[in-house]
């Protein structure tokens, strides 16, 4: 095989320590895990006490989640990028639900001009749709076994921009972002610009929750499994809600929130979107440019290059031009078929070896990865080396176990806070919160990350028996949540049909 990197000429032990450098730099230990995890629980609770800091616990006004076996017909309105998204979802009371859907198209005119010409095409959108699902429209009294006092049909929106939300139905517009700049929007109650919208198309519509794809998430799988009290997003963003005690978000003072008491679940969101560290860390929309910069040092390494023979290719140099879609490409490939685990180091053996001296089946896997490298990243055949397509694995391994671990030590802040688990690390014990105790820690998870990333669940409960210990981390119940800027925002209505009921 040919030779294509100054790697092959480096002393070995030289490449060795260089590695591994970079490696510590990137290995969160079981102590760094427990400190992360207390520090978090801390600003938890410093941010259900006061407003404006940076882990901001926003309450989301949404008091329980759904069991499964309500019944009844809802809307569903997303609006969060080009496209905005209106559903129909009929709820069986059996844990399963029927979904129909329409896309509409959002034009850069719609995005700019004024607001009530923006909403009053929400309206239309939804009247549209409302048209084609006659079901609906000649049926719109029925809502199952949930009673509403006006003949309207009860929607969820979901509305992924900044909002200061005082109540389910209610929430004051912040700033406008991803290239929307609606005039007359800002520090205006959204819901309400909707609900004008739809008074003045005279549709039998009521827009009762304003809900986000965490909260959301967290309400589709509480709907599908029976239960839920952390819905999260682990994709190109990263955000999580669950369900606390009133009584601990001391910040509602004596409103009629807090006089209500019970649970209602609260957005973990940081209030600070240019300084999220966190979220760079674990956020599928970073993690291949932290990769992609881990290859350009190796690149350019002296005084000798250790990568691609010192050639950086166009895509390479490109600011964000490799994306977490490629990583998952690539430890796709290093798993394969042939049985391959995905443990981290396991690529980082064969760096300094001769090629010859590896086993047939680790040389079909770097094979495979080789494949992956040339094609996504630029390189023509035989650019790429074994060695190369190597510590491309171990690179993305690196960034990706790192994103799961701290994925991880999020999941257990909140098993800390909602009393699944009393101390961390050689300390932790099974709860016995009469909240808690015995019952399984359910969690939905959305996101592309989570779904399609090889081996990142396994990785990220290896961090959670190091925090929770085995026995807790045993009861934690992962699942999909399906849908939840969709099919969670139907469930808001839902929520919000409840309580009025009460």
């Amino acid at each position: 095989m040919p030779v294509t990197t100054a790697l092959y000429n480096a002393h070995p032990d030289k490449i060795r320590s260089l590695l591994a450098d970079i490696e510590q730099q990137f290995t969160l230990d079981g102590d760094v895990l427990i400190s992360i995890t207390s520090h978090f629980h801390k600003l938890f609770n410093l941010g259900l006490s006061e407003y404006g800091h940076p882990m901001a616990m926003i309450p989301t006004f949404v008091t329980g989640v759904p069991d499964g076996t309500e019944t009844g017909t809802f809307l569903a309105l997303d609006l969060g990028g080009t496209n905005l998204r209106v559903c129909q979802v009929e709820l069986h009371g059996d844990k399963t639900f029927t979904l129909k859907q329409q896309k509409y198209r959002v034009s850069e005119a719609l995005k700019t001009g004024e607001a009530t010409t923006l909403f009053d095409y929400l309206a239309d959108s939804v009247d549209a749709f409302l048209t084609s699902t006659t079901e609906l429209k000649e049926d719109a009294l029925d809502a199952g076994d949930i009673d509403v006092d006006s003949p309207t049909v009860p929607l969820g929106l979901t509305f992924s921009f900044p909002v200061e939300q005082t109540a389910l139905d209610k929430g004051f517009l912040l700033t406008w972002t991803k290239g929307f700049a609606a005039k007359n929007a800002v520090n205006k109650d959204i819901v309400g610009l909707l609900q004008d919208a739809f008074d003045r198309k005279h549709l039998h519509v009521k827009c009762v929750a304003l809900v986000n794809d965490t909260v959301g998430a967290a309400l589709s799988r509480a709907y599908t499994a029976g239960g839920c009290v952390l819905g999260a997003i682990f994709g190109t963003g990263t955000n999580g809600a669950y369900l606390e005690q009133v009584a601990n978000i001391t910040k509602l003072g004596n409103g009629p929130a807090a006089a209500a008491g019970g649970v209602m679940m609260v957005d973990r969101e940081s209030i600070n979107p240019r300084f999220q560290a966190y979220e760079k860390f674990i956020s599928g929309m970073y993690l291949g440019e932290v990769t992609r910069n881990i290859l350009l040092a190796l690149v350019d390494a002296a005084p000798q290059p250790i990568l691609f023979n010192g050639k950086a290719t166009e895509r390479l140099n490109k600011h964000y031009g490799l994306d977490t879609e490629m990583l998952s490409f690539v430890e796709s490939a290093w798993s394969g078929s042939d049985g391959g685990d995905t443990d981290d180091v396991a690529a980082a053996a064969v760096l300094v070896e001769d090629p010859e001296k590896l086993a047939p089946a680790t040389v079909q896997r770097l094979k495979r990865v080789q494949e992956i490298v040339q094609e996504n990243l630029g390189y023509a055949p035989g650019e790429v080396s074994l060695r190369d397509a190597a510590l491309v694995r171990w690179a993305a391994a690196l960034v990706v176990r790192r994103s799961a671990r701290l994925s991880a030590c999020a999941v257990a802040t909140v098993a800390l806070q909602m009393g699944y688990v009393s101390g961390l690390g050689k300390d932790a014990r099974p709860a016995v919160a009469a909240a808690a105790g015995g019952k399984p820690y359910a969690i939905g998870i959305d996101g592309s990350l989570y779904q399609h990333y090889p081996g990142f669940e396994e990785r990220m409960r290896e961090a959670l028996r190091i925090l929770l210990g085995p026995e807790v981390e045993k009861r934690v119940e992962i699942g999909l949540a399906k849908d939840g800027s969709g099919v969670g925002a139907a469930l808001g209505a839902l929520q919000a049909t409840k309580n009025k009921k009460l």
